[in-house]
């Protein structure tokens, strides 16, 4: 693979140097050297020689960070930072359970690549490893015919007419790379702030505080936040995880068993949330035996009724009923079938019942067949746990945060509740099937990533020895942040009547994949000329059977595509657990052959 260095600002010699240049090799610009571009690039190589032949084709890589891992999963970060998934659940290859018209090319996972336990929760510097070695060998499976080039630049404009080349501006670089068909795999997106966050660093400003608004954690200047200096904290996710690592173990602390030894360097983290949790731990045990017949109540046949909808579909009404009844019928499968001796009925019994009921009649069964409520499957219990709670004083709210983190620790460790097991492998199923809905709004992500892509357990074991220690302090649920009187002050419905101050607030999460505040140049000159539309949710608008990009009167580009995060398209993850469908996989596949075919028609018009 070739590589542009920065430093040099004239083209591939093979590349044709204007729009009117003869044709000399069919061009194919991917902007983004992430996973999805890595995934696009294995998913050709797939298909090449059925769609392309022998063809020529030249690949352009664009992306200032290394192919392969990308921004996100560079090698070059903290050691600290690891994956909150287990080296077994990570796959960046096809196997026979992605629904997909190319063929199924198998590798392995992470674990199997490293040599390490599949257990570990390995760094992400070695997962940015991985993803660099998977990119090599997507590339070296391609057809000799077709070459890579690895441009370490911004995309900074696309351009060009619709039916003809088009024209990829590069920063630094004079001249356009030429493209027949173009790929934006620009992965998570940096947005300007909306108008809450320009009050508050604007006040921030006038008042000598510290404000971080939301933010990648490895990539934020940390520095701001000093020792000793109290610190409001606003979210309690993964962003959260990352802040609460660097900012601990990564100025010196340590720990020592359960308890977590400061270096003096720390501030104090005031963290909460709408939820005022953490998400869920991971699942720390193994599925054993027969896993719930999914999908069920919520498959192809129920997505294809709700996309044939003359008037469209609202999620609360339409959708999220069914999605409720698939994970219960996950959840009552596995209780039912491992563990009868918590039950009242038999399991025919209920599935009869529970196919037919509707959702009262559903919880009044469930309450006579399954005794203990700690067996049963409440997903507004789950959404909002601390919804009506609360405490009579700040010690009160840690001691009961900390019972609360310590009580999902000891359940998400203990197979008797294999029923959580279930309803994740449920998400995962019903992941797969919305992807096709395109844009449903963001509580369902929300709720997804709280359940299912929460932190490694020693993690909140790390978070319960830093809430001992003093380092972290809990501020419960339905988080409120003012700027008034020269400081921040927080509130929560948790400890009514209590405020806590500080100079500094730290938004604590990604910026929402939001296209019209985008701060890549290249989506904001799209959007700006009405050649890219935005969903009501901010996400880039593509078809959602090739990923071709559709303006704004919903017409798809011939010639350029979108895959990824920021789009209406966006999948669970691009890599995923082994065995369960990967729809990222599907997307890169569908995305991947309708390339080839283009090129293959254009290849077939030229010799005509």
């Amino acid at each position: 693979m070739s590589s542009d260095p920065l430093a040099t600002p004239s083209p591939a010699p093979d590349i044709p140097e204007h729009p009117d240049s003869p044709r000399l090799v069919p061009q194919l610009v991917i902007v983004g050297a992430g996973p999805r571009g890595t995934g696009l690039i294995e998913r050709i190589a797939a298909n090449a020689l059925e769609l392309y032949g022998g063809s020529a084709l030249e690949i352009h890589l664009v992306d200032p960070y290394p192919p392969g891992s990308g921004r996100i999963w560079r090698e070059a970060q903290s050691p600290l930072l690891w994956m909150n998934s287990h080296a077994e659940d990570t796959t960046m290859f096809t196997d026979e359970t992605v629904a997909m018209a190319g063929p199924v090319r198998p590798g392995p996972t992470l674990h199997e690549w490293a040599g390490i336990d599949g257990a570990t929760f390995a760094d992400r510097q070695l997962q940015g490893g991985y993803l660099r070695w998977v990119h090599e060998r997507a590339v070296a499976a391609l057809p000799p015919s077709i070459r890579v080039h690895h441009h370490p630049r911004r995309a900074l404009r696309v351009s060009g007419p619709r039916e003809g080349r088009q024209q990829v501006w590069l920063e630094g670089r004079p001249r356009p790379l030429l493209a027949d068909l173009v790929v934006l795999a620009v992965g998570h997106l940096d947005a300007e702030p909306d108008q809450e966050q320009r009050e508050l660093t604007a006040y921030a400003a006038d008042h000598q505080l510290v404000h971080l608004p939301p933010d990648f954690t490895a990539d934020s200047d940390l520095s701001v936040l000093t020792p000793g200096s109290h610190v409001l904290v606003r979210g309690f996710g993964l962003a959260f995880v990352d802040l609460m690592v660097l900012l601990t173990e990564g100025r010196g602390g340590r720990y020592e068993g359960d308890t977590y030894v400061p270096s003096g360097q720390e501030p104090v983290l005031y963290v909460g949330s709408r939820r005022g949790v953490p998400y869920h731990s991971k699942i720390g045990y193994d599925w054993t035996g027969e896993r719930p017949p999914l999908p069920r109540f919520f498959g192809p046949a129920e997505v294809d009724g709700l996309l044939a909808r003359p008037s469209g579909f609202d999620f609360r009404r339409d959708v999220w009923p069914l999605v409720e009844k698939e994970l219960g019928f996950a959840h009552y499968h596995r209780l039912f079938t491992v563990h009868p001796e918590r039950t009242a009925i038999s399991w025919a019994d209920f599935e009869e019942k529970y196919a037919a009921g509707t959702r009262a009649e559903i919880r009044a069964l469930v309450v006579s067949a399954v005794p203990d409520p700690a067996d049963r499957f409440d997903p507004d219990a789950l959404d909002r746990p601390l919804e009506g709670v609360r405490y009579g004083s700040f010690e009160e709210l840690q001691e009961g945060l900390r019972g609360y983190v310590e009580d999902d620790l000891s359940r998400r460790h203990d197979p008797s509740y294999s029923p959580d097991l279930a309803v994740f492998l449920g998400l995962l199923s019903v992941y797969g099937q919305l992807v096709r809905l395109g844009d449903i709004g963001p509580w369902w992500h929300g709720f997804f990533s709280y359940l299912a892509s929460g932190p490694p357990g020693p993690r909140l074991r790390q978070l319960l020895a830093l809430s001992r220690a003093g380092v972290v302090k809990f501020l419960g649920a339905d988080v409120s942040v003012a700027a008034e009187d020269g400081v921040f002050r927080a509130t929560s419905a948790s400890l009514p009547g209590v405020c806590v101050e500080a100079r500094a607030l730290v938004e604590a999460r990604l910026p929402e994949p939001t296209i019209g505040r985008a701060r890549d140049a290249l989506l904001r000159e799209l959007y700006e000329e009405g050649a890219i539309a935005e969903t009501p949710e901010g996400l880039l608008r593509v078809d959602p059977g090739d990923g071709r990009i559709l303006d704004r009167n919903g017409h798809p580009h011939p010639r350029r595509f979108a895959i990824g995060p920021f789009t209406e398209g966006r999948a669970s993850g691009a890599f995923t657990r082994p065995r369960t469908g990967g729809p990222a996989f599907r997307q890169n596949d569908a995305t991947a052959r309708a390339a080839l075919e283009f090129f293959a028609g254009l290849a077939g018009r030229a010799a005509a």
